[in-house]
């Protein structure tokens, strides 16, 4: 179980993490990293799950739901102060084993790292991104 203080309530927090963080996927789960949000110094890390009923019943998304919490109550030391996660689930998690959702969840988060890390396109003179146009 995540503590209190770990856990996003709020929609407008899950808003802000999936449409501004960093994104990593793998499998059945993708993830949403929100580095620095705009906290108090020291603020836990915080992490919240999207679990949509194409994954299946109510038994089977509550099942993933408890696997997920409790693989990602040990990696939350991992994540920096003031980091926002999101763990969306896909309907191919529902038949992973949980040694496979770890993994999976492990992917996710270190390919959402390594997004921040990559530099950005050069801007051609229009100032379009090289690609974009």
């Amino acid at each position: 179980m995540l503590a209190a203080e770990q856990r996003l309530r709020r929609a407008a927090d899950f808003s802000a993490a999936v449409r501004s963080g960093d994104r990593g996927s793998r499998g059945g789960i993708v993830v949403h990293l929100l580095r620095g949000r705009a906290s108090a110094p020291g603020d836990p890390a915080r992490a919240g799950f999207v679990v949509p009923r194409a994954v299946g019943p109510a038994v089977t998304r509550n099942k993933v739901r408890r696997q997920l919490r409790h693989l990602l109550r040990d990696r939350m030391a991992t994540l920096a102060p003031g980091t926002d996660l999101v763990v969306r689930v896909l309907p191919a998690a529902a038949g992973e084993t949980y040694q496979r959702l770890g993994q999976d969840l492990d992917t996710a988060i270190g390919v959402a790292r390594r997004r921040r890390s990559r530099p950005a396109k050069p801007a051609n003179a229009a100032g379009v991104p090289a690609g974009e146009g």
